[in-house]
């Protein structure tokens, strides 16, 4: 049984009645209504006396939620279609196989980990999905707790092989299953990676929407395709999980179902032991504008129901919290009818004729085949809104006392003999006890009734799931990049900032014929900070309504202007809903063969900072897109102040594999890493990503020079010299972004002071650099046999003259590359906490301006023994007067 006792009503909002005589009579009332012309009239009716009430102003507090009973009655459910009792010989065998699976990997190694009862609660879901709804062009987004579910139903199928079985979670020497779903891990299963709680609704959300987006844009022709996410009822709690329900209402996504499995319990306890998490989840969703339908009770419960008519059951299910549920369901029958049924007269008259037995056998109505058949089915017939499913489920369902409905199901990794036999016995599973001792997976035969159905199923929905294509199967030309960035290549010193360069590169690029309808703007409400605001009129912002109001700049050249059809992604002030819908662009290759180009141009604090486990989730789904980091740099961004300077992204890009993180200092830098990016993710097809830093200071800009462009893909070129070239006292000067003129003012200064030669390098990516090096190193220590491999900051910085390299970002940053080089280097950076101020005041406080530079300098040649100790204290006297003992990551 499934519901215990308490002695109060939870969700109570009683007041006292002052005419219990009139109630009734209005009750009465109604229930005449109904009886001659149906629920229909009677809804409409109370709908009619609330917006009544609410006119005259004396609407009082209604409950924002429903009986806890289930939504669709026995009578309106429908009939079955398929064969119920092979879907549910097929659904033990899947259980029993992750089980086993589980139970395998940890009696092998203890350390391995793993989920049983997660999978144990949602099979009959996943299976109603698998068998009848979840289509292969569909996009399903899975529990990740309960992958082993979904592996073993794939073994069923003849996709994976006893093989893949037996390596669950052991994947480095190769055939091995992940954890959970890691689309880097298994490419050709694995759609979605959902591993990392609460990111699977927030980008299910975005998918149906970017699905929407590509049919609104004439991308993609209007379909059927669903999204379906399957979520657990504590991953709810996370906050981006729920962040954009009011999106997917207000943009009518009936194409976008969830269904919650309720087990009711989390980790360490219940979800909320002290009040009924089903209750408050359909408040949440309702409110947001969404159909919710609830499955709380079984097919055995209908017949209870169709007697009780005082609603006692329903008094008594409003009166008991999810912690009574939760207890009551890991006891059996006796148990529930002496502390449920029996609280009551009249509920103890509804089982009086009813075993123990029988009692302990009524289900919850996420364990009933017919009772989620019917609530997909009113899913997925559902227009105008999306659609959320509240499935009350066992956590742990069938383990009886090894784990149903206990607080340590979560943790219940092994199983002992006698708990694995009452597992088979419990669901009639087809082998004896030494098969289920030893953990034997089992698969029927290819002509068995239930391998025939499993694949007639599947053929009927198109074929398996999931599944995940590795490639678009054409992908537009780039541009050649003198098209859209020539006044970037040759500036002849014009004055612009790199953040301006990007703007109108992106126009030129939006304008080519073939790739400029695949490139998808994205802003997070800062596209006037940016200078994008000439993108409104051009290719106007996406709305699926289009525009109900003429907006006040109607007039304005920059109007604000939605449209059906916009390409630009508009999506307010939400950087993870922004990083949502960059990831559904950056993957609609695979997801539905389109090849799209996102760039998604934001504040650079509000990115790795805020939503970097949006971006490690994007990584892992093989994304392919830009992502711009704009008014970038510490010391760069003046007046924002501590929260908005941007110190520290480049060191959290680096830990991406996939990333390929770049900070330019001129504009023809930053076309070449473009166009360098796009033929690599559009022409090639290449799974990795793109993150570019760029300034909103406005400075001269020089030309590129023929033959650099390699150069600036592998991470630095040597951009220019000063001093005499003869001397031998000469250091190398490495600068990166908008510090590189710092750099450069730096070597004036010492070549003019102490007669001291620069080699100027410019640093297009510190990250890039050090992988490079890294493999080299790795090369020559693992085969040592093989000639050694030059890496590319070696062969640029070869010999001992010091390096001294400068950045906006935190010296974590520039030494990346320190082990790589045989020099002195010294690192300088902008380690501590922002704040406003000018840009020269800021960068002195830093110590990362040109005297703090040209110090370093000096000192290197001074403990390098070329320059005497006075040349330290007078460049000190110099370019270090009024410096503070404190340093600046102190104050």
């Amino acid at each position: 049984m499934n519901a215990a006792a308490s002695t109060t009503d939870v969700n109570s909002t009683k007041t006292t009645d002052s005419d219990p005589a009139e109630t009734a009579e209005w009750m009465e009332s109604l229930q005449a209504v109904i009886h001659y012309s149906g629920p229909e009239r009677g809804a409409f009716l109370l709908r009619q006396l609330d917006n009544f009430a609410r006119d005259e102003g004396f609407a009082g507090p209604a409950q924002p939620f429903s009986a806890y009973r289930n939504t669709i009655p026995a009578e309106k459910q429908g009939v079955f279609p398929g064969d119920l009792e092979i879907e549910q010989r097929i659904a033990s065998v899947v259980r029993w196989n992750a089980l086993a699976m589980v139970v395998r990997a940890n009696k092998a190694y203890g350390e391995l980990g793993g989920h049983i009862s997660s999978y144990a609660s949602a099979a009959e879901i996943f299976e109603t999905g698998f068998n009848h709804f979840f289509r292969a062009t569909d996009l399903v987004y899975f529990q990740p707790h309960s992958a082993p579910g979904v592996y073993a139903r794939a073994f069923l199928e003849g996709r994976l092989g006893e093989d893949h079985l037996a390596r669950y979670r052991q994947e480095v020497g190769g055939g091995g299953l992940c954890s959970y779903p890691h689309p880097w891990l298994m490419p050709d299963f694995w759609q979605f990676p959902t591993g990392s709680m609460g990111l699977g609704p927030i980008n299910a959300i975005y998918q149906a929407r970017f699905m929407r987006y590509l049919e609104n844009r004439g991308m993609k022709p209007v379909g059927d395709e669903h999204v379906w996410g399957v979520f657990g009822d504590g991953e709810l709690d996370e906050p981006e999980s729920v962040a954009a329900l009011t999106l997917a209402a207000r943009e009518k996504l009936d194409n976008l179902t969830f269904i919650v499995n309720c087990n009711l319990q989390r980790l360490d306890g219940p979800v909320r032991g002290n009040g009924q998490i089903i209750q408050e989840l359909e408040s949440l969703f309702a409110g947001a504008g969404w159909n919710v339908i609830k499955v709380l009770w079984g097919s055995e419960w209908d017949a209870l129901f169709a007697r009780d008519r005082h609603h006692v059951l329903l008094r008594r299910f409003a009166e008991t919290v999810d912690g009574e549920y939760q207890n009551l369901g890991a006891k059996d029958g006796d148990y529930n009818r002496a502390k449920f049924f029996n609280r009551d007269p009249e509920s103890a008259a509804l089982v009086a004729h009813m075993t123990d037995g029988e009692i302990n056998a009524l289900k919850r109505g996420g364990h009933d085949f017919r009772k989620l058949h019917a609530a997909f089915a009113a899913a997925r017939a559902e227009r105008g809104r999306p659609t959320v499913i509240l499935a009350k489920t066992k956590k742990g369902f069938g383990m009886g006392g090894a784990g149903e409905s206990r607080m340590t199901a979560h943790q219940t990794k092994k199983l002992d003999v006698e708990a694995l036999i009452t597992f088979r016995d419990r669901f009639h599973l087809p082998f004896g006890d030494e098969a289920a001792a030893e953990l034997r997976f089992f698969r029927f035969p290819d002509d068995s009734p239930e391998a025939l159905y499993l694949r007639a199923r599947r053929e009927a929905l198109g074929g398996p799931l999931p599944a995940r294509r590795r490639t678009a199967a054409k992908t537009p030309p780039v541009p050649a990049l003198e098209t859209y960035a020539q006044f970037a290549l040759n500036p002849a010193g014009k004055e612009m900032s790199t953040t301006m360069a990007f703007v109108r590169m992106l126009g030129g690029l939006l304008k080519d014929k073939e790739l400029g309808r695949r490139i998808v703007p994205i802003v997070a409400d800062e596209a006037r900070t940016f200078g994008m605001a000439n993108l409104f009129r051009q290719i106007g912002i996406y709305a699926p309504s289009g525009q109900l109001y003429e907006p006040e700049d109607a007039s304005s050249m920059l109007s604000y202007r939605e449209s059906r059809d916009g390409q630009l992604l508009e999506e307010g002030i939400s950087e993870a809903g922004a990083l949502s819908s960059w990831i559904a662009a950056a993957t609609a290759y695979s997801v539905h063969g389109q090849p799209m180009l996102p760039f998604y141009i934001y504040y650079s604090m509000f990115g790795f900072q805020r939503v970097g486990d949006l971006i490690w989730a994007a990584a892992d789904q093989r994304s392919r897109g830009f992502l711009i980091g704009a008014t970038a740099g510490r010391t760069t961004l003046g007046g924002e102040g501590l929260q908005h300077q941007d110190g520290s992204s480049h060191v959290m890009a680096a830990a991406v594999p996939n990333c390929r993180a770049y900070d330019p200092a001129f504009a023809g830098e930053l076309a070449v890493i473009l166009d360098h990016g796009m033929r690599r993710m559009m022409s090639e097809q290449v799974d990795e990503f793109y993150y570019i830093t760029v300034m909103n200071e406005n400075y001269p800009q020089a030309d590129l020079r023929p033959g650099d462009a390699d150069a600036i893909v592998k991470g630095m070129y040597r951009h220019s010299g000063e001093g005499e070239a003869e001397t031998q006292l000469r250091v190398r000067l490495l600068g990166s972004g908008a510090i590189f003129r710092e750099v450069q003012a730096a070597a004036a200064l010492i070549a003019r002071d102490f007669g001291v030669a620069s080699d100027l390098f410019s640093v297009t990516s510190y990250s890039e650099l050090a992988r490079d090096a890294q493999e080299a190193e790795r090369l020559a220590r693992l085969f040592p046999d093989e000639p050694p491999r030059l890496s590319h900051v070696a062969a640029c910085l070869s010999g001992d003259a010091p390096v001294i390299a400068a950045s906006d970002y935190v010296r974590a940053v520039p030494q990346l590359i320190a082990p790589h080089l045989r020099a002195r280097c010294v690192v300088l950076g902008t380690d501590g906490f922002g704040r406003s101020d000018a840009r020269a005041a800021l960068r002195k406080f830093f110590e990362v301006d040109r005297n703090a530079i040209a110090l370093a300098a000096i000192f290197a040649l001074v403990q390098d023994g070329q320059l005497p100790p006075q040349a330290h204290r007078d460049a000190c006297a110099r370019y270090g007067a009024g410096a503070e003992r404190a340093a600046p990551w102190t104050r």
